[in-house]
């Protein structure tokens, strides 16, 4: 196995995230398993702080700053590749990958989404974001660089912590426009935890795409009985109509890009594309992903009014 005594630094992009933060839990577990990290930032605030605090090294560049990117990647043997919804994600991924390949990295781990394993040549979806994510894996080929391809499904902190929170907390309800369909969440620790596992040895994974499910794939009046359970209190799920949901994202200034693939994740949920499970994250990390159950429990300070524990 490759040693973080033979290679230089891992590069984890997207390190200074907010929810979900794929990149900061990477950090995390790769820093405590005794690799060198090299933590690439948008802005220096506390969280670059905490990343330093880890021990990690920080550093601040616009992944569509090319000239810039030659300092992030210089010295690297391993790249994370992970960003936010942005209309900038394919001139960030070129930009990324033209570098990587300059300076010759052994393996470059991209951060997908499980749609993309349902779109071709002759078929993507209405989402701006899918369909950059799904040019971005064709350039990546066409690079030749040594990748390794991970694509979840929706998040856990996505749609149920950041866009589920204040409507289970004030309203006692699960409101989201998903419909009656199946969903099979995924928990950005446990996405965080397997691409840990592929950077820490990934001879045996370059080239490999992993599609990365949740605990189950279950409809949504079951999670609410789940919330219900675990907060002792019942939480009803009530499937909001997409346009009033779209609406109210909007006044709290979600741009256009952003709102659009929101829009097309619920609508493709209504149509049960979300109703998929897959063991790979079993096969990678050896344990079993985090149920909704776990979830609730770990966040129910954020589902109670006043922030108390749930008993």
């Amino acid at each position: 196995m490759m040693t973080s005594q033979n290679v230089g630094p891992i590069l984890v992009t997207g390190a200074g995230g907010d929810i979900g933060a794929i990149g900061r839990h990477l950090t995390a577990m790769l820093v405590a398993k005794g690799h060198k990290v090299r933590a690439l930032v948008r802005r220096e605030d506390a969280r670059a702080e905490a990343l330093r605090a880890l021990g990690a090294e920080v550093v601040q560049a616009d992944l569509t700053d090319l000239v810039s990117l030659h300092r992030v990647v210089e010295g690297c043997a391993r790249i994370y590749f992970g960003m936010s919804v942005s209309s900038a994600y394919l001139e960030a991924t070129v930009n990324l990958a033209a570098v990587a390949r300059h300076h010759g990295i052994d393996a470059f781990v991209n951060m997908s989404q499980m749609t993309v394993t349902q779109m071709s040549i002759t078929a993507t979806t209405d989402s701006p974001q899918h369909k950059l994510h799904w040019l971005a894996e064709q350039a990546l080929v066409w690079s030749e660089l040594p990748v390794i391809t991970v694509r979840p499904t929706v998040f856990l902190e996505s749609f149920f912590l950041r866009l589920a929170t204040a409507s289970v907390r004030d309203h006692d309800e699960l409101a989201l426009p998903l419909g009656k369909s199946r969903t099979s969440p995924v928990s950005s620790v446990d996405v965080a935890r397997a691409v840990a596992v592929i950077l820490e040895d990934p001879l045996s994974h370059l080239g490999r795409v992993y599609n990365l499910t949740g605990f189950e794939s279950a409809d949504l009046n079951h999670y609410a009985r789940v919330f219900s359970n675990v907060l002792g209190r019942t939480i009803q799920y009530r499937d909001v109509p997409l346009s009033v949901w779209t609406d109210t994202l909007r006044g709290l200034g979600v741009s256009a890009h952003l709102l659009r693939h929101l829009a097309v994740m619920a609508e493709l949920h209504v149509q049960g594309r979300y109703d998929r499970m897959t063991d790979d994250v079993v096969k990678l990390t050896g344990q079993t992903p985090t149920s909704m159950h776990d979830f609730v429990k770990l966040h129910a300070a954020e589902f109670t009014r006043g922030g108390a524990e749930a008993a």
